[in-house]
């Protein structure tokens, strides 16, 4: 049993391996470009949208409700980057359910580069926002002895944040060798539909922490410019 698509290899070239989380990324890829390409090529503006123009707009307006609601702000800003963030997660985790496919959201690496897409994405916020010096100046509140442990704080959480969707993910995959293996002819389907949901709680979790890293990052520093205009 596979645990992790990266042990799946297809093809290699000397040290070079070109592994399921590979192919499986791009093809997941593949389908997110298409998909919007097919969804979005024939939008119009009149009042008789289409079916499939009703399907993005209805997803578009949950995320945007869903970005509003936890950063407090505008939410028009973070769209691509959280939005790309859902979409990916969320399909990778439902496409488990297709026999053949492995996700790869089941692999470290695939988590530690999202998670590293936040890490990178908080700070290009937060100086957009505030520039800089003003970004910078948030390590050291309230006091310059805490730029080490605030340094250290971001790096553990993005850690926390790969490793909790491997985990998740991971879980569900032994779940579903250990329950098949007591019942084939049982529990496939039901391993499935739950496995259906937890995927889609987990894409939701993992945008939503990025999220919230991302606004309280332009939030500190907002405090910190409404202080200096006071004094």
């Amino acid at each position: 049993m596979e645990i992790t698509p990266d042990q799946i290899v297809y093809v290699q070239w000397g040290a070079v391996a070109l592994n399921a989380t590979v192919v499986w990324t791009w093809v997941v890829m593949a389908l997110l470009v298409a998909g919007s390409w097919a969804l979005t090529r024939a939008m119009e503006t009149s009042d008789t949208p289409s079916r499939g123009q009703h399907v993005i707009e209805a997803i578009v307006a949950l995320i945007l409700g869903q970005i509003r609601d936890v950063s407090g702000r505008s939410p028009e800003t973070l769209l691509p980057f959280a939005g790309t963030l859902f979409l990916f997660i969320v399909t990778s985790n439902s496409l488990t359910i297709v026999p053949g496919f492995h996700a790869p959201t089941s692999s470290l690496s695939t988590t530690t580069a999202l998670a590293l897409c936040v890490f990178i994405a908080v700070p290009v916020f937060g100086i957009r926002e505030q520039g800089l010096r003003g970004y910078l100046r948030h390590y050291a509140q309230p006091s310059v002895f805490m730029v080490p442990l605030t340094f250290i704080g971001e790096v553990s959480r993005t850690v926390a944040l790969a490793l909790r969707l491997f985990g998740n993910m991971m879980s569900g995959v032994v779940m579903a060798a250990v329950f098949v293996g007591l019942a084939p002819l049982f529990f496939p389907a039901v391993l499935q539909a739950f496995g259906l949901v937890i995927g889609v709680i987990q894409a939701y979790i993992f945008s939503v922490l990025a999220t919230v890293y991302i606004a309280s990052a332009t939030q500190v520093h907002t405090g910190a410019a409404d202080t200096r205009e006071g004094t």
